[in-house]
This record gives structure tokens, C-alpha cells and sequence, in this order.
């Protein structure tokens, strides 16, 4: 790896979604690991799962991210009375015209953050869902495309599932990649204090890429090369959620094409043109974790979700890597 020289096309790569983390990192203290995977999501086309206590970043890391690829930003309050239409927009009678005219709700964004989408009924979660599948919106027999690139961050508090509307596990399988972002170091929540910024949209960032330069990384990520022994590899560790006890269900088909997708992403994300083992196990855990639930669920969910992780990672370990 010492010898290695990436292409010319893969250290442009490189050097646009340094800028990129550059730029977040001003907003975002002390997060780089989350700053990354948050990069790899948007790299692999996919959407963001943030579980995490109010108050530590969320909005902020959707926004940052915004601003820094010069992409439209919509922020989505999900509440029990909101509404399909609110998200994805609904037709208009136009008195002059004599015709309904499509009025876009707040969807078409590049960059759409959900909040607390687990507060809104199924029905407009399944509005949203079918957004963040298919890119587009049908309504009064037309097809709109939502922004290009399109990216969700939805967020969900850990602890506070009183009149909730929980995400049932087939659209969990729609996000890419879930996270927590964890309270800053003591050193970084200081940094934080001694700024006069309160609102996520008092954040100067310039832009530092385009969305064109976005959708050339996300083109780029697909063509960067993976051997067969790392297919196999994930596939081992695939196979191994599926025989798993205590699990209810393994890791489908398309988890795994989220898997390999992602860590084309992250093997781009750090200049290469090619992935390596330490790119899948990286990445397992928070691709895979939300796609699992125990065959035995707990009275709490969060502590669920800590065995699930737990189990992954016992996996993980006895699965050598080629």
C-alpha cells in the first residue's frame, strides 16, 4: 500500500471530498468518524439513519453538509398530524389556467432532513420512504425527479418512543447506513461554547464542491474495483446473520449490495481505486445493524440494539478476512 499511486482521476477524488470534510469538520468539532461515514453515504448515493438524544449535532451535520456542496437544504418537522402531501407536495387548482398545477413540498431538496421521522403515521413515512427508493414523486398521473443528488437524514431519539410510530423493518432496509453522533470530548464541547452560533442556519460555510462534482464521485464510486476474495469474504459474513440464532431474519440481498456499495465509497473516500477487507469490516456494523432485530427482543429497545451490535461483532471476529 505504501507504493500505491492513485489514478488521476481518484486523487481529484480525493482532494474535492477532503475540501469537503475540511469544511464540515469548521462546523461539526470533534466528529471525524461520523464527518466520514457521513461522506461515504453521500459518495454511495444512499441515506442516513441518526439515532441519538436531541441537541447534539444532527441538524447541524445535515445542514453543514448542505452548504458545503452547495446543495438545497429542506428540514422536515415529522409530527402525528403531518401529512403525505406536506412532504411530497400536492396539486393546485390555477383559477387563470383552468388546470391543477403541482405545488412541490419540501422533498425536493438535494439534501432532506427528516426529524424525528418516527413521530409522523406509516402512511407518511411510506410517502417519504418511496421518495428516498425510487427519486422521483407521482401525483395526478406525472412523474417529478427529486433533486440530483438526493440524500435523507432521518433522525430518531433512542430513548423517547412515547406516541411513536416505530419504522417497520422493511423500510429500515431503506437507509444505507445508521449512526449515532455521541456527545463532543470535553476539549471540543468547550470549542463549542465559545461560539456565538446557537442556529444551525447561522453557519457561514462556504461551498467548496458542486453538486455536478458530487454526482461525479457518487458515478466514480461504482467503477472502483473489488476482488473476488473480498466478495466472498462479505458474503461469509452475510451468510453468517442468516444462520444465526439469535437473530430473526439475516442480512438480505440488497444488504449486501448496501455493504458492497459503501465500501467502494469509503475505499474512495481515503484515495483508492479499490477495496480492501478492512473497508467491509469497517462498515458492517453500521450498514448491517439496523437490518437486524433478535429473534428474542427486549422490553428495551436501545438495549436491543447494543446486543444486535454486539452479536455483529462476534461475527465479524471469527470471519477471517482474506
Amino acid at each position: 500500500m505504501s507504493d500505491y499511486v492513485p489514478g488521476p482521476a481518484v486523487a481529484d477524488a480525493r482532494q474535492t471530498l477532503d475540501r469537503i470534510r475540511a469544511a464540515m469538520r469548521a462546523s461539526i468539532k470533534g466528529k471525524d468518524d461520523v464527518i466520514d461515514q457521513t461522506l461515504t453515504c453521500l459518495v454511495a448515493g444512499g441515506h442516513l439513519l441518526i439515532e441519538d438524544l436531541p441537541g447534539v449535532g444532527k441538524t447541524t451535520l445535515a445542514y453543514s453538509l448542505a452548504r458545503a456542496v452547495d446543495c438545497d437544504f429542506a428540514r422536515i418537522q415529522f409530527t402525528s398530524d403531518l401529512l403525505p402531501s406536506d412532504v411530497t407536495g400536492v396539486g393546485v387548482y390555477d383559477e387563470h389556467a383552468k388546470v391543477f398545477v403541482f405545488k412541490r413540498g419540501p422533498v425536493f431538496a438535494n439534501v432532506v432532513l427528516a426529524d424525528e421521522i418516527n413521530r409522523a403515521t406509516p402512511k407518511t413515512q411510506s410517502a417519504l420512504l418511496e421518495v428516498m427508493e425510487r427519486g422521483k414523486v407521482s401525483a395526478d398521473g406525472a412523474t417529478h425527479a427529486a433533486g440530483a443528488p438526493f440524500m435523507v437524514f432521518a433522525t430518531q431519539n433512542p430513548v423517547d418512543y412515547e406516541g411513536t410510530f416505530p419504522l417497520p423493518e422493511s423500510q429500515m432496509d431503506r437507509f444505507l447506513m445508521r449512526l449515532r453522533m455521541g456527545y463532543p470530548g470535553e476539549a471540543d464541547e468547550l470549542d463549542i461554547l465559545r461560539t456565538a452560533r446557537t442556529a444551525y442556519d447561522a453557519i457561514a460555510t462556504e461551498p467548496v464542491a458542486t453538486r455536478d462534482e458530487v454526482l461525479r464521485l457518487q458515478a466514480l464510486a461504482c467503477e472502483v474495483f473489488v476482488e473476488d476474495s473480498v466478495l466472498e469474504f462479505l458474503l461469509k459474513i452475510v451468510t453468517a446473520t442468516r444462520t444465526e440464532a439469535e437473530f430473526k431474519a439475516g442480512i438480505s440481498v440488497r444488504g449486501g449490495l448496501a455493504l458492497k456499495r459503501a465500501a467502494q465509497s469509503r475505499a474512495l473516500l481515503l484515495g483508492r481505486d479499490f477495496i480492501l477487507p478492512e473497508d467491509v469490516q469497517a462498515l458492517a456494523g453500521p450498514v448491517f445493524a439496523h437490518r437486524l432485530a433478535l429473534a428474542r427482543p427486549g422490553a428495551d429497545p436501545l438495549e436491543e440494539r447494543r446486543a444486535v451490535e454486539g452479536i455483529l461483532k462476534k461475527i465479524l471476529a471469527a470471519i477471517p478476512a482474506p
